[in-house]
Formats: structure tokens, C-alpha cells, sequence
């Protein structure tokens, strides 16, 4: 099977700081690979300088055939005053059909109301929802999230990481996900990444978040409470 992305010995530096070192991992069709590691690990670099938005200084990025990429990043103001609807919100997306939009909303167990709320009126978790609908509604066949929930109440996290799970399996689509979380990237998880300049795991979860490879990743004294999902 061939894979949609390939990245190969990357680096990126900034202002003359190196925020990435020889970084090479793949992601497969349909596959969800989740990437941790503490605060300024690079983690959101990573996803930028995949996408083009920040230079690399050195290694291959390669997308595979066909490959149509979505993003949401980790601060994506929307205006809540504007005055409309989340379908008509959705409607802004170029190229996108009314079919689209309400198989999106389908695929995310988002009935015809929600459709009709106006941007005013939704929670943080509800914009969120409208902002990964706005996501899908083109069909990607590779998503970025990076830290999705960043900004909800934990009842909104576990909806929106749950949504995700439900649209990868509907639609069939690849997602790499930033995450804090590790129940999140046990359970939901084909693969995870452990990031800090370098890469210090890749593989899946339950083989690779050893205690020692998470001491390593932050620290020595970090305390984790996480549930192994077989």
C-alpha cells in the first residue's frame, strides 16, 4: 500500500534555532497517527512545514498520488458575530456542494438544526464541530489537527475526539493529530509519534508509551495516568 505522506530526514530551522532534527515517518491510507511531546517540541513546526506555511532547511517532504490535504490549526479565529448559520458558514468553502455540506454533517452525527444555529449561539465545542465540518466538507483524504480541543471544556474534548473517530471510520480518511492526551492517543490511534527536536518513538502506542520512553519525553518527575484499550 502506498503511503499519502513520506517525510524524509527534515529539518527546519528558526532564527537561527534548530526546532527540528532529522525527522522520517510515513503516514498510510486511513491511518490515524497521533504526535506528543512537552511544549515547544516542535510538534506544531512539524505541521506547518508539511503544509508549506514555514521554510524546511533540509530533507524531502512527499505526498503521495491523489492526495488532497485539510487542515485545522490550533487558532482558527472565526468571527462568532457574524451574521449566519453554520451551513451558510460552510457555504464560504470554495468548490463546496450542499450535498457535501450535509454529508459532512451526517458523517459527524450533526443534525439539520445544527446546521441552522447561528455562529452566536454555538459553544466552544459546538464551533469546533462547525470547524471540523468545515474541514471535511471538500473531502480531504489526509487531515492535520493540530490540538483540536485546545480551548474546550473537558465534556466538549472528549465530543470533538470522538467525532474525529467517527468521521475517519465514515469517510475513510487519514488523520495526524497533536494531542496532549493519552487516553486520546491510546484509543484512537494507529501510530504515535514522540517528538522533542528529535523523534524519540514511533510505532504504536501500546509498544512504544513505555514509562521510560514518557519520563524521557518530559521528564523525569512528569506523573501520567493513562488506560491501555486493547
Amino acid at each position: 500500500m502506498e503511503s499519502l505522506l513520506r517525510v524524509k530526514n527534515l529539518n527546519v530551522t528558526i532564527e537561527g534555532k534548530e526546532i527540528l532534527k532529522d525527522i522520517s515517518f510515513e503516514v498510510m491510507p486511513q491511518e490515524v497517527l497521533s504526535i506528543i511531546g512537552p511544549n515547544g517540541a516542535g510538534k506544531s513546526v512539524l505541521l506547518k512545514a508539511i503544509l508549506g506555511i514555514l521554510p524546511v532547511t533540509g530533507g524531502k517532504i512527499e505526498f503521495g498520488k491523489g492526495v488532497k490535504v485539510g487542515y485545522l490549526p490550533q487558532r482558527f479565529a472565526v468571527d462568532r458575530y457574524l451574521p449566519m448559520t453554520v451551513e451558510e458558514f460552510l457555504r464560504l468553502k470554495p468548490g463546496v456542494t450542499t450535498e457535501q455540506i450535509r454529508e459532512s454533517a451526517r458523517a459527524l452525527k450533526l443534525d439539520a438544526s445544527f446546521l441552522k444555529k447561528s455562529l452566536a449561539s454555538l459553544s466552544s465545542g459546538q464551533m469546533e464541530k462547525a470547524l471540523i465540518a468545515w474541514v471535511i466538507a471538500d473531502r480531504p483524504n489526509l487531515i492535520f489537527f493540530d490540538e483540536p480541543t485546545e480551548n474546550i471544556d473537558v465534556a466538549g474534548q472528549e465530543s470533538v475526539y470522538q467525532l474525529i473517530d467517527t468521521f475517519h471510520h465514515q469517510l475513510k480518511i487519514a488523520v495526524v493529530l497533536v494531542s496532549h492526551d493519552l487516553n486520546v492517543v491510546y484509543r484512537y490511534s494507529h501510530r504515535v509519534m514522540c517528538l522533542n527536536q528529535k523523534m524519540q518513538c514511533f510505532g504504536a502506542p501500546i509498544e512504544m508509551l513505555t514509562n521510560d520512553v514518557l519520563q524521557r519525553l518530559y521528564g523525569e518527575h512528569a506523573v501520567f495516568e493513562h488506560h491501555h484499550h486493547v
